[in-house]
């Protein structure tokens, strides 16, 4: 029998599958009031853009008035972010392989650039609220959980609209499940059917699979309970770092870390319960005194000191915060690491993202991705004489949120 002699060829061929795409909520639902805002806002020059924030008074019970300060309080949105994604061809590959292939490779850098952004404002969660629910070990997986969230967001004071809640896309099955033999039609038809938590409460909830994770402090990871010592106070006799004994060990460079949570303990022999006033109206609170270090702090002779925000004011005045003063014997808690989640209400986070000029002379296209919401540049040229054709997606942004706006959902990891 005579043997034959076949070719086998290999062809590539498209699978029409659609990209692993994470979500982009933080995006998609951030305020844009200043998204261009080098275009739109007359005479402002520079990256940084300011915004006001609600003035703050207090107020005296008597027809004889004592005058105050009107303080402009601002917040700014600088554009220090930026990222690009780029790859190449020679001539022969573009002609050959790649020409007819461009929107798939167009598709996936864009869903990847978006990505970057997405998480970086995403990281707000961690860096920007100093309130917080939860406890980082105890999953969030019940309705009721979510009306405590929001009870302890709102009893501090909050706007009453676009109340928006972000967890993980993996908490979501279980709060869902929890509800679906409570005796709502409406709503339990909705989750049923969607799977979705939706609008609870007067608040929207969205999942994300790209919340940040706050790695905590030997303070938080070993459970310490922590002592106050003494206090260091500003001009306006707010308490800005307080030093605790107690570490676990008696020297640690790792203590404290930068966005460790604390809140003060209730139930301390001898000491008042450290309560916030609302920030309107300073009124006593139902809300535990909670707060964040801003740097790291490390630990020696079994005590730390931490440098903390908010400032903590017992002492009447606009920025008055907490009850009671803070003094030795007063004790801390410290969160473990976990994941972090959000509340906020009234729009206070802001993303901008100018638009980037065209990268004369090469060919230049500026626009917005449909999934991710980004505005992404895109430009291609050649390198003279190299035989290298060149794509590039780039984009730059800011992003802010108003702390005394928000409030952590620590879930564990």
């Amino acid at each position: 029998m005579p043997t034959n002699v076949l070719q086998q060829v290999i062809t590539y061929n498209e699978s029409n599958l659609a990209l692993l795409l994470n979500s982009f909520c933080f995006i998609s639902t951030s305020n844009k009031k200043f998204q261009r805002f080098n275009d739109d806002v007359p005479k402002n020059l520079g990256d940084t853009v300011s915004f006001d924030l609600p003035p703050r008074f207090t107020t005296t019970n008597s027809l004889v008035v004592t005058f105050q300060a009107a303080v402009q309080r601002v917040q700014q949105l600088t554009v220090s972010q930026q990222a690009s994604t780029a790859y190449e061809f020679t001539a022969q590959q573009f002609i050959f392989n790649a020409r007819d292939y461009m929107d798939k490779f167009g598709k996936s850098a864009v869903a990847e650039l978006g990505t970057q952004v997405e998480s970086d404002i995403a990281g707000l969660c961690e860096t920007a609220p100093y309130r917080f629910y939860g406890d980082g070990v105890t999953p969030i997986n019940t309705y009721l959980q979510l009306a405590q969230a929001l009870a302890f967001f709102r009893n501090f004071g909050a706007a009453k609209d676009n109340t928006k809640g972000y967890l993980s896309d993996l908490t979501f099955p279980a709060i869902v499940n929890s509800g679906l033999n409570q005796f709502t039609e409406d709503r339990g038809n909705r989750e049923a059917m969607s799977w979705e938590i939706g609008a609870f409460s007067n608040c929207e909830w969205y999942q994300s699979n790209l919340l940040p994770v706050h790695t905590s402090g030997t303070e938080g990871t070993a459970g310490s309970t922590l002592t106050v010592v003494s206090t260091t106070t500003d001009a306006n006799g707010a308490v800005t770092g307080i030093t605790f004994s107690g570490t676990s060990a008696a020297t640690d460079a790792n203590s404290v870390k930068q966005y460790d949570s604390f809140q003060f303990s209730d139930g301390v022999s001898g000491k008042t319960n450290l309560r916030f006033l609302t920030f309107i109206g300073h009124k006593i609170s139902q809300c535990p005194v909670q707060f964040q270090a801003t740097a790291d702090a490390a630990a020696s002779g079994s005590a730390v000191t931490v440098a903390i925000t908010p400032p903590l004011q017992s002492a009447a005045g606009q920025g008055q915060n907490i009850n009671t003063a803070i003094i030795a014997g007063m004790q801390c808690t410290v969160l473990p690491t976990h994941r972090c989640g959000l509340i906020m209400a009234g729009n206070p986070l802001f993303m901008a993202m100018p638009r980037l000029p065209e990268e004369v002379p090469y060919p230049t296209s500026v626009a917005m991705d449909p999934d991710s919401g980004a505005s992404i540049r895109m430009y291609f040229g050649s390198l003279f004489g190299q035989n290298q054709r060149g794509i590039v997606h780039d984009v730059i942004w800011a992003k802010t949120l108003v702390p005394e706006y928000s409030m952590k959902v620590a879930l564990p990891v």
